[in-house]
């Protein structure tokens, strides 16, 4: 894949590439690296995720072969990625959520990012996403779950931290799941299905 991977832990990132099956999945892992060399690889695979979707839909909508470019950086505790191709077409977010194939993307990044938008160049457009790191390199979403557990009814004294601290941790999650299960159903709610939607998002964000 050509590129300009950087070998030094810098604030920005430039890769260019090809919109091909293989050169999508050689792009999500160097993005994976260079997080790493940054030291915010927490981050890495909720910003696989966002590179292999903004990457497809350059495929899909742009059109395969075509030339496009991943900028990474950090700035501000945010971890900004940008999509640069050369089509002048602006994607637009259109209703039907997740269960919408057209557009799908768009909705992945309005709700797994904290800011995102479109932008026309001098030589096509941009497509921009921020997630935030903290100076420890957490996943915001893993940082807020862990929040919410450590928090919830006083269940848990203890950090995150050796074989017990896991324990408690898990023990506080399942209470949790099922008092929104009770809560989905006293408010009407049907919690198999709920408990449906949540596994199929969760697979789904994985196996992309």
């Amino acid at each position: 894949m050509p590129g300009n991977e950087v070998t030094e832990p810098q604030p920005r990132c430039v890769l260019p590439f090809e919109a091909v099956p293989s050169e999508i999945s050689l792009l999500r892992r160097a993005a994976a690296k260079q997080l790493s060399r940054w030291g915010v690889s927490a981050a890495a695979e909720e910003a696989e995720l966002l590179v292999t979707e903004l990457a497809t839909n350059v495929l899909k909508h742009v059109g395969e072969g075509a030339a496009a470019t991943l900028v990474l950086e950090r700035r501000d505790g945010r971890l900004r990625v940008e999509m640069h191709d050369r089509s002048e077409t602006v994607p637009v977010l259109r209703a039907g959520g997740w269960e919408s194939e057209c557009g799908r993307g768009l909705h992945m990044l309005e709700a797994l990012t904290e800011d995102w938008g479109t932008a026309l160049t001098a030589v096509g457009k941009s497509v921009w996403c921020e997630v935030r790191v903290d100076s420890a390199g957490l996943c915001p979403r893993i940082e807020r779950a862990t929040e919410v557990l450590e928090r919830y009814g006083n269940r848990v004294a203890t950090p995150i931290s050796g074989r017990y601290g896991r324990v408690c941790m898990k023990d506080a999650a399942i209470a949790l799941i099922a008092d929104l299960l009770h809560w989905t159903a006293a408010c009407g709610g049907d919690p198999d299905g709920v408990l449906d939607q949540a596994q199929a998002r969760y697979e789904g964000e994985v196996a992309a």
